[in-house]
């Protein structure tokens, strides 16, 4: 809905000032800000006939309180982003969870079948989740996928990832892997 502009409101402004309505309320009315209509009140020389300090501070009262609301509503929208923003990087986190449970599942299946188990021994394992933001989180390591012309292919991994203990644990030293390569990943494993 388009603002009308105060000028076609020129009459009723002056009938509500010569009724002794404040600057707050009459902005209201008009969906403008008390300070836009306390200018075009100046601008026409609309002032009341007797215009006592009752007013003026009660228009200055209203003002403050208008001021204060908008800035809890500003503090409101601004708290309201942080808790989507808490949302969203549990849900991320979650994810990741879920992920790495597939991928000890699917590594579990796997190791089962290369020990000759089949699906009559094998055991149902109950799958525990977390929920919300306690869950193990780890720090992303960064890494370069190269397409070397002469060196052929290769995964460059950040040197930090010398300190990591599952890494140092599971992966340091030359291993033999398998790779899967999917349309918005590739997976790496152990063979």
């Amino acid at each position: 809905m388009a603002k009308k502009p105060l000028r076609s409101q020129l009459n009723q402004i002056r009938a509500w000032v010569r009724q002794g309505r404040t600057d707050a309320w009459i902005a209201h009315q008009l969906d403008v800000p008390a300070s836009e209509l306390r200018e075009f009140r100046r601008r026409h020389e609309l002032a009341p006939e007797e215009e006592t300090g009752d007013l003026e501070l009660r228009d200055e009262i209203e003002a403050e309180i208008e001021a204060t609301l908008g800035e809890e509503e500003a503090e409101e929208e601004a708290e309201e982003e942080r808790e989507e923003e808490a949302e969203e990087e549990a849900e991320e986190e979650e994810e990741g969870l879920e992920e790495m449970e597939e991928l000890e599942e699917a590594e579990g299946a796997e190791e089962e079948r290369r020990n000759g188990e089949g699906t009559a021994g094998r055991r149902r394992r109950r799958r525990r989740r977390r929920r919300g933001g306690g869950g193990r989180s780890r720090a992303a390591i960064q890494a370069t996928f190269d397409h070397g012309d002469d060196d052929g292919y290769g995964l460059w991994l950040d040197p930090a990832v010398k300190d990591d203990p599952v890494y140092a644990e599971h992966w340091a030293g030359h291993r033999p892997v398998e790779v899967t390569i999917e349309a918005d990943r590739i997976v790496i494993r152990r063979v």
